[in-house]
């Protein structure tokens, strides 16, 4: 049997794997349709300004996951970055995620920790017990009137969707904090790389045995040259939208340049849904060891992905659709394919998440070795 080895995707998931088993003395074939590496988390220098820009959107590195930290910190070195979000609502700007700031400067008080913890109790649902939709855990977590300031127009403008058809997952990842602190996450590591994300991608990459194919889409009909397949592309692309297009939200970006400093900070939340677009970032702010006279921004509009568009944000509503289920039917009776990935398992992925779902893939692989790799799949998702 063939000891070579497909990836469909040049992202973190398909890297990640490509390099875990070349080392284990696998020849892997790394398939990519873009003609360039490292998928999304793409990053190059603006000609005209020589800031590095986040070309699909900002990405920032947090986990708590050692083994993870490691592994990036191998094939380039991070600087220390801490992402402090504004928020621009009723014509103020706040600081995100809500935090003792927030909530002193929104409500004009001057509450201490304990006094904040007992006032955001008061206003908040408590009649919600087990929230299910965006909306209850907004309105459990924060109140109505926190929720319709930060959230409700925000999220709606991100998804196209009533608040109210969204998981409450969406909001549980945000923390809230009875104190100054404003860094956006909790993460014990965080930080940025010093010369962008695609030259780690390249980096991990870089190994005799993986032959990288750019510009290079990959056909099912050469899955038989191969001892397996690990495909991380849109889940329904695998399988030809055989059940229609699943739904995807797109971004697209209005670039401006300008003299000097724009905006202050890295990225500032438009919430109010007048506002057409989510957000603006300022790229030379995720670089701040670095000095550039220039700036460029990317005001950031979020829609319903079309058919060519590229895929960001997988749609999950509180109850998965049947046309969802079918197509996991599908992945889970696929033979010498694992799906991995973001777009793959059609889930909200963070960087840190999907290498590390791409480690423990490449070690279960590797454990299986030899016995039946045809059959071997991961399911992609969870049907409940």
């Amino acid at each position: 049997m063939t000891n070579k080895i497909a990836i469909v995707g040049a992202g973190f998931s398909g890297a990640v794997i490509a390099r875990e088993l070349a080392e284990a003395g696998y020849n892997v074939d790394v398939y990519e349709k873009r003609d360039q590496l490292a998928g999304n988390c793409f990053t190059e220098r603006d000609t005209e300004t020589n800031v590095m820009v986040h070309v699909y959107g900002p990405h920032i590195f947090h986990t708590d996951n050692e083994r993870v930290w490691q592994y990036v910190n191998r094939f380039g070195e991070f600087k220390d970055y801490t992402n402090r979000v504004k928020a621009f609502s009723q014509e103020r700007v706040f600081s995100l995620p809500i935090n003792l700031l927030t909530i002193n400067q929104f409500f004009n008080k001057t509450f201490s920790p304990d006094e904040a913890r007992e006032f955001i109790k008061s206003v908040a649902d408590q009649s919600i017990d087990e929230p299910i939709s965006f909306e209850e855990q907004a309105l459990k977590f924060v109140g109505k009137e926190l929720y319709e300031a930060f959230f409700k127009g925000y999220t709606i403008k991100q998804w196209g969707l009533d608040p109210k058809e969204l998981p409450a997952s969406i909001l549980k990842r945000l923390p809230l904090r009875f104190n100054y602190d404003d860094n956006y996450f909790n993460h014990k590591y965080q930080g940025m790389p010093k010369d962008g994300y695609t030259p780690i991608v390249a980096a991990i990459c870089e190994h005799e045995n993986i032959s990288i194919k750019l510009s290079t889409a990959f056909d099912k009909s050469q899955c038989s040259d191969y001892a397996h397949v690990f495909y991380t592309g849109p889940l329904d692309a695998w399988f030809d939208y055989c059940e229609g297009h699943l739904p995807y939200r797109t971004l697209d970006f209005e670039t401006f340049r300008r003299e000097g400093d724009v905006q202050g900070t890295a990225v500032l939340n438009y919430c109010d849904q007048k506002v057409a677009f989510t957000r603006i970032t300022e790229h030379k702010h995720f670089s701040p060891w670095e000095q550039h006279e220039q700036s460029i921004c990317y005001r950031e509009f979020s829609r319903l992905a079309q058919p060519g568009d590229t895929p960001y944000y997988p749609i999950r509503l509180t109850g998965d659709p049947e046309q969802l289920i079918n197509y996991v039917d599908l992945a889970e009776r696929e033979q010498g394919v694992t799906f991995v990935g973001r777009l793959a398992t059609y889930r909200y992925l963070d960087m840190d998440v999907t290498i590390k779902e791409a480690l423990e893939t490449a070690d279960l692989f590797l454990e299986k070795k030899g016995q039946n790799m045809r059959s071997f799949t991961i399911q992609p998702l969870s049907k409940s």
